[in-house]
């Protein structure tokens, strides 16, 4: 297998030069990728301060926004970075403060795609969750919100990269945009060994527990991987009623092998409120389990 060196991406002579530009919120995320870009960069011969484009999206006195890149693009390959889960970004309408919501984002990063549309050589979008992909798992028929983002950037944005996309089937929808569904299984395991170098991942000592049927195949991933048995738990619905628009969990069932005086370790996509990671958490405590290690991509959660 060829492996991919920082000349390989800055090799000269270039079709068009990279760009970051960070959508509200996603600014430290896009300063790491910077960093490593600018590092790689002089590896290669390439000399740079920053990739990034200064941007901003600036809101009117009625509410509405615009957006502002604070450089020319005419030419460039543009990867703008959106975060539509960070709930931290704030902004003043009339002496209240209001908290950017995922619709938000989204309408800022239609602002910056727009922003660039007509004078950048390429444009892709890299989304740490994709906006209103996570409801999809929920109810099939919200995939159409999902759907319409893709369609609505398509005129623009050639590619979207992001590591949670719960429905393959969203990317045959728009056939020809690009999609990269990036996993962050390595950074997982990679830090699971940092964080923990005395840990054994022998049968009779550590087990992978899925906490419901939809993470599955991440935690087969893992167990298949780490060479360890895997267990599951599924969620008993109450399916006579309706509570907050589903049916209650009347209990999680653990199917599997015995977790007692095992490390578990747990694989979700994300953690919300926490109730049901804790309530699978105190059933393994329950049935004996040392340690519990879990772990989600999007904890969401504060308490998380």
């Amino acid at each position: 297998m060829s492996v991919i060196t920082p000349k390989d991406c800055f090799h000269q002579p270039q079709v068009a030069d990279l760009r970051l530009i960070a959508c509200p919120g996603a600014e430290e995320l896009t300063n790491l990728i910077d960093k490593h870009l600018v590092r790689w960069a002089s590896e290669a011969g390439y000399q740079t301060n920053s990739f990034i484009i200064e941007s901003a999206c600036p809101r009117f006195q009625s509410g509405d926004a615009k957006g502002l890149v604070k450089e020319s693009v005419r030419g460039d390959d543009i990867f703008i970075v959106v975060d539509p889960g960070n709930y931290s970004v704030t902004y003043k309408l009339f002496n209240y403060e209001n908290h950017l919501s995922p619709d938000d984002h989204f309408a800022n990063l239609k602002r910056l795609i727009q922003a660039v549309a007509g004078k950048a050589h390429r444009v892709s979008v890299i989304m740490p969750s994709l906006y209103a992909a996570v409801s999809t798992a929920a109810c099939p028929a919200r995939a159409w919100t999902a759907l319409w983002l893709c369609r609505s950037c398509r005129p623009w944005a050639s590619r979207t990269s992001s590591p949670l996309m719960l429905r393959p089937r969203l990317m045959n929808a728009v056939p020809l945009m690009s999609f990269d569904n990036a996993m962050p299984t390595y950074q997982v395991l990679k830090n699971l060994l940092k964080k923990n170098p005395e840990i054994s991942f022998d049968k009779e000592k550590f087990i992978v527990v899925s906490p419901d049927e939809g993470a599955m195949n991440r935690n087969m991933y893992f167990s298949s991987v780490l060479g360890c048995n895997l267990g599951m738990f599924y969620k008993r619905r109450d399916y006579t009623r309706v509570v907050n628009g589903r049916n209650p969990i009347v209990a999680h069932e653990y199917l599997g092998d015995s977790v007692e005086g095992k490390t578990v370790f747990i694989a979700d996509d994300i953690i919300a409120s926490g109730e049901s990671m804790l309530e699978v958490a105190g059933n393994l405590k329950e049935r004996g389990a040392a340690r519990i290690i879990a772990n989600a991509t999007f904890p969401l959660s504060p308490a998380a």
